[in-house]
């Protein structure tokens, strides 16, 4: 069961951020939808 359930987070599409269309270095509880780049530009 925990070997299918592995299997299965290996199969999820890659996180593509919605600012500036690159690919996101996954996060395990992270829901945001901008990568970290875009993130501090907000921020500044």
């Amino acid at each position: 069961m925990l070997k299918s359930s592995i299997e299965a987070i290996k199969t999820l599409p890659r996180k593509i951020c919605q600012e500036c269309g690159q690919n996101m270095k996954e996060h395990e509880d992270s829901y945001l939808l901008e990568c970290d780049r875009c993130l501090s530009k907000k921020i500044e």
